[in-house]
């Protein structure tokens, strides 16, 4: 059956309209010509962390205005590569609906990836994340499961540009991890991968089992929001418990020679945040406060929400203890539990492609949260 792209064409008009509608171009243009303004005053550096927000901000928000005109200048370019193809005949034509088919895809998929951005309206959605993955049940499997979901969000941050730094990282005895802890340093980052936060389990032929036996794993992600400096968490020195103690890689391999590496406790909650991977004791605490300081301000809003909810009723919007499976064995399959989002390709997943399954966790908490509202 022939494509109607008249039909299809309106449609995404549509759906653009309404995002530009909520993305604002307008105010995002101002945004753009105030922050110039400030990234061109001449004391601008003198604050070398202010002078990297302004720069940093100015860069992120001119590309979200980049996003959003590209994707109306990209329709329509669909529409006059289809009355190409209607004025030409024969082979010419044929080509020019090929293309115009593949790029109604392209654009659907990248309107969509759109729209859900513009769901995120969180209290901390547009901050920078914090995210701690942590090996569960499942012994040496479940150490490098932990691994393996390192590299897949790192590799998607690469593939979309996001710088990130790894923090922490806590190396298994046999292989893997036990624990590690990273920055994505990209505006919206927080209310992107909250939806990754829970229990993935891994189903797989064990390659550390001699007999060749399927093991079932699990580990644990946590995705908080960066502190900034404007949240005003202040932690009473008295509260604060700070150990010192010498770095190291895999397997014991010493990678410091100094007690660098600082394990800092918050006495009255008991949370304890460790940083290894700078190489000043200095740069450690300081990486170590901040991100206790991010976990508290969670828990506050964590608190916060509870009460609001207790006054509320009960609402079920649990995300569960599991929220996704990927399973290598006896089938190839990727599926997500709460939105029901599945790939056959646990390679591809494993290997950063993971929008989908974010995009399709966002609506579903979008949705959750309006039956919430509403019940």
């Amino acid at each position: 059956m022939a494509t109607d792209f008249s039909s299809e064409i309106n449609q995404l008009r549509s759906t653009y309209e309404s995002i530009a509608a909520v993305t604002d171009p307008e105010a995002l243009r101002a945004s753009i010509a105030e922050l110039s303004e400030k990234a061109a005053a001449p004391d601008l550096w003198d604050n070398p962390e202010a002078g990297q927000a302004v720069t940093s901000q100015l860069s992120h928000t001119q590309a979200e205005l980049d996003r959003v005109e590209k994707m109306g200048e990209r329709i329509d370019d669909l529409e006059a590569l289809v009355q190409l193809g209607q004025e030409e005949s024969g082979a010419d034509a044929d080509a020019f609906m090929e293309d115009a088919e593949a790029e109604l895809t392209a654009i659907r998929k990248s309107l969509a990836d759109l729209e859900a951005r513009t769901l995120l309206s969180g209290e901390y959605d547009q901050r920078e994340a914090v995210v701690t993955i942590r090996s569960g049940a499942g012994g040496v499997d479940a150490a490098d499961f932990a691994e393996m979901l390192l590299r897949m969000y790192l590799r998607w941050a690469e593939r979309h540009g996001y710088p990130t730094q790894v923090l922490d990282t806590s190396y298994a005895e046999e292989a893997g991890l036990k624990s590690a802890t990273f920055e994505v340093k990209a505006p919206y980052a927080f209310g992107t991968l909250s939806v990754e936060a829970g229990t993935h389990r891994l189903v797989r032929i064990s390659p550390f089992d001699n007999q060749g036996r399927r093991q079932t794993s699990f580990a644990a992600v946590e995705v908080i929001p960066l502190i900034e400096q404007t949240d005003s968490v202040e932690i009473p020195e008295n509260e604060i418990k700070v150990d010192v103690f010498r770095s190291s890689g895999p397997g014991g391999q010493s990678v410091n020679t100094t007690d660098s590496a600082v394990r800092m406790t918050h006495i009255p909650t008991g949370i304890v945040v460790s940083m290894q991977n700078e190489k000043s004791q200095i740069q450690n605490r300081a990486a170590a406060l901040r991100v206790l300081q991010s976990r508290l301000l969670l828990r506050r809003q964590e608190e916060e929400s509870a009460a609001k909810k207790a006054m509320a009723g009960d609402v079920k919007a649990s995300w569960g203890d599991q929220m996704r499976s990927y399973v290598l064995q006896p089938y190839q399959m990727v599926k997500d539990l709460r939105t029901e989002h599945e790939s056959g390709n646990p390679g591809a997943v494993f290997d950063g492609e993971i929008d989908d399954f974010i995009d399709a966790g966002i609506r579903w908490r979008k949705n959750t949260q309006n039956a919430a509202e509403q019940g």
